[in-house]
């Protein structure tokens, strides 16, 4: 979980894996304005809570496919597979979650709820099918719901940057170490990209995000579009890259 200068942090994280054979899908409920920048390289980019809805249901019907060809050739996960049955690695950057989250009508609420447990569901089942999320956000609090403090509870791998409330930090760190949490809520405004972050090993420790612009990320993705596989849902290249990706 990605917190605060998340633009920071993700345009170093699309640079380093535009490269990379691998699937990169974006959510960004901000009318796309942040991940657009990099939708060369994106197989698909949801800008709208519908759009995210859809593309969250297709990637847990890829998920559960990768889970019964793991189970009918007796392979524990995706890594296992032999070589030509193996799956491309799908990475899913939430930006600013929170705005999944948000209910204003009885509608939202069912949508929300529909998004909530396919998110849940790819980060309880995802990693060992190949299946990655990076959620980012500003705030992310307990009063946003109970499905983000589920999804939160999955998320092995957190990164915390300077926080404006001591609560942020708390729903970021709390639950896995204080005094990482306290570490987090020293970090100075002079301290540009510092962060605690903790591992899936449960320790932590300081660290600083890699500056990259996000005209340097754009331009990794621009060079690199060519390896971002076709996908049969949101904004579907006209011909495939590298395969269909299913």
């Amino acid at each position: 979980m990605c917190r605060v200068v998340s633009s920071t942090l993700i345009a170093a994280l699309v640079k380093e894996l535009a490269p990379q054979r691998v699937a990169l899908f974006g959510i960004d409920l901000k009318g796309g304005m942040e991940l657009s920048l990099f939708e060369d390289r994106l197989s698909a980019l949801a800008a709208t809570r519908a759009e995210a809805a859809h593309l969250l249901a297709e990637l847990v019907a890829e998920t559960e496919a990768r889970m019964q060809l793991c189970r009918s050739v007796g392979a524990r996960s995706v890594w296992d597979l032999p070589p030509k049955l193996r799956k491309m690695p799908v990475v899913v950057i939430v930006d600013e979650v929170a705005e999944l989250y948000l209910v204003a009508t009885r509608d939202d609420k069912a949508e929300v709820g529909e998004i909530s447990t396919n998110l849940l569901r790819l980060a309880q089942l995802g990693a060992a099918l190949g299946v990655h999320l990076v959620i980012a956000g500003q705030r992310v609090g307990s009063d946003l719901g109970p499905g983000v403090t589920a999804l939160r509870a999955q998320l092995a791998g957190r990164v915390c940057h300077r926080v404006n409330d001591a609560g942020t930090a708390e729903m970021v760190l709390g639950d896995l170490d204080k005094d990482a949490l306290a570490a987090a809520q020293q970090i100075t405004a002079a301290e540009q990209g510092v962060a605690i972050t903790v591992g899936a090993d449960g320790r932590w420790i300081r660290a600083r995000s890699v500056h990259v612009t996000p005209e340097q990320a754009r331009r990794a993705a621009r060079k690199y579009a060519r390896l971002a596989p076709s996908w049969p849902g949101l904004h579907a290249a006209d011909e495939p890259n590298e395969g269909v990706y299913v």
